[in-house]
């Protein structure tokens, strides 16, 4: 049969301004049928883990999962549409049935409480925290070790200093030179320190001595690999396997300031999409979309095992005493010595590498964790996923899921569509399972209707769109030409 010409990159730069609607009377974008959330059977260890860590039953954690799922799904198209409103979201209540996004515009309280949403007027803009917080960072070296943490706090508005000795944090916000209005001061005994101790969660050894617990099985190419936490060892170290079995060498390590790394394997070891559940069996990896604040989240460590919590606060600094590192997660889940590296995820969805903390999995404790997407944007890896395709797509702001039949499609992000107000870039990359043909197709709203501005329809489960284009409402199109199976789509939006 003839086969469709490939069409890549369909790219337009219109001059001049462009209205995101044609009139008052043109149609709103209509997204397509509502997102559908599949609950797929979480395994029995995470459950168990969730009914011990959270003081759920396992009918409750179960529903949990479902919430987080749909609330990421909401919180994103809501987040596109506050653009520089938006000040933050998390959900609450013991199974996460409710989604709160904040705003500092109250006349979009109405647009907001209309998704079924609650909302919530706030005073200053995620944007203005995220600046205020990066003033902190930028004074990280002169940070007291009784102030060790700070974090951007969603639900009170404000950029929290976790200290021990008040009058010492003071000093620090004071040179940073951030407005004392937007910090919040907050007695800790915190003291937190690196857990210096290929499936994630499992064990593997460092030049023969030190242990740390591997995070996500990754690709770079046609190299193997994983990633870890950047304190466990630096470019050229040598790791054996859980088993002691040579296995391969750390290509890249950042630590302070960020505490990544990732390792090349040799030819004895293969990446899966997995972490160990604790119990003898696999979670399994399908994508790396960003918990929102209040999620269910687990870790997967050599030395715990497997234990759950909620994720605190996102973009998070932490000092230890070998200096602060920037831009990690903070959550309520334990973690000790030899966890180091090891695998966070929330519900099938990729998060991070353990990073440290303080406490124990006998007492509790606080554990951050460096976010996952930064570590593959960085190096340039792919996460390996239940996608299929090999992993093709890896350094892109954010991934969704899905599956289809044979002859069906799904819209992204989530069933809905996005808006930009900028002309730029966007980047569409598509991972299918092997053995399909899997089509991408950019749409845009033209005031009437959904019109495809970029395509891939090459013969194969993998596709990549580029298009340069105005501002406006924009979708991708998941097609499946021929065959079945599960996906993942890497997206960057201007």
């Amino acid at each position: 049969m003839l086969r469709r010409r490939t069409v890549t990159a369909a790219c337009a730069l219109v001059i001049g301004a462009i209205t995101a609607m044609a009139s008052p009377a043109a149609a709103a974008p209509n997204p397509g049928a509502a997102p559908v959330i599949s609950a797929v059977k979480p395994p029995p260890a995470m459950l168990e883990a969730m009914t011990r860590d959270l003081d759920l039953s396992t009918d409750q954690a179960e529903v949990r999962l479902v919430n987080e799922a749909r609330a990421g799904a909401t919180e994103s198209r809501i987040r596109a549409d506050l653009s520089d409103s938006y000040a933050g979201s998390w959900v609450t209540g013991d199974t996460a049935s409710t989604l709160v996004v904040a705003t500092t515009d109250a006349s979009k309280i109405s647009s907001i409480t209309a998704s079924g949403v609650q909302a919530k007027k706030v005073d200053h803009s995620l944007t203005t925290l995220n600046a205020a917080k990066d003033a902190l960072d930028r004074r990280a070296a002169a940070a007291p070790r009784t102030a060790p943490v700070w974090y951007v706090d969603v639900r009170s508005n404000r950029v929290v200093v976790l200290t021990s000795q008040p009058a010492q944090a003071e000093t620090f916000i004071a040179a940073s030179g951030v407005n004392r209005s937007l910090v919040s001061v907050q007695l800790s005994t915190e003291q937190p320190r690196t857990y210096y101790n290929v499936r994630g969660g499992d064990a593997y050894y460092i030049n023969g001595s030190s242990r740390c617990s591997v995070g996500f099985a990754i690709t770079r190419g046609t190299t193997n690999g994983f990633v870890s936490a950047g304190h466990c060892g630096r470019a050229g170290n040598t790791t054996t396997g859980y088993n002691q079995v040579s296995q391969g060498t750390f290509q890249g390590s950042s630590f302070p300031g960020n505490d990544y790394s990732w390792v090349a394997v040799n030819s004895n070891w293969t990446p899966v999409p997995y972490v160990n559940n604790g119990s003898g069996g696999n979670v399994t990896v399908s994508g790396s979309t960003v918990a929102v604040v209040g999620a269910s989240i687990c870790r997967s460590g050599s030395t715990t095992g497997w234990h759950c919590g909620t994720v605190q606060q996102l973009n998070t600094s932490v000092t230890y005493s070998q200096g602060t590192v920037s831009g990690v997660t903070r959550t309520n889940v334990c973690a000790e010595p030899g966890d180091s590296g090891g695998s966070f995820i929330s519900g099938s969805q990729a998060q991070g590498v353990t990073s440290g903390g303080s406490g124990n999995c006998t007492s509790g404790g606080t554990t951050y964790f460096q976010p996952v997407n930064e570590i593959l944007s960085t190096y340039g890896l792919t996460l390996v996923t239940s996608g299929g395709g090999g992993g093709t797509c890896s350094g892109y702001q954010s991934t969704y899921t899905g599956s289809l039949s044979s002859g069906a499609s799904a819209y992204q992000p989530n069933g809905s569509y996005y808006t930009t107000t900028v002309t730029g870039v966007h980047r569409g990359c598509l991972d299918g399972p092997t053995g399909v043909d899997f089509d991408l197709y950019l749409q845009k709203w033209n005031g009437s209707a959904w019109v495809n501005v970029a395509q891939g329809t090459s013969p194969g489960p993998d596709e990549t769109v580029t298009y340069t284009g105005t501002a406006g409402q924009y979708r991708y199109r998941v097609h499946a030409y021929s065959g079945s199976g599960s996906y993942s789509l890497g997206v960057t939006r201007p």
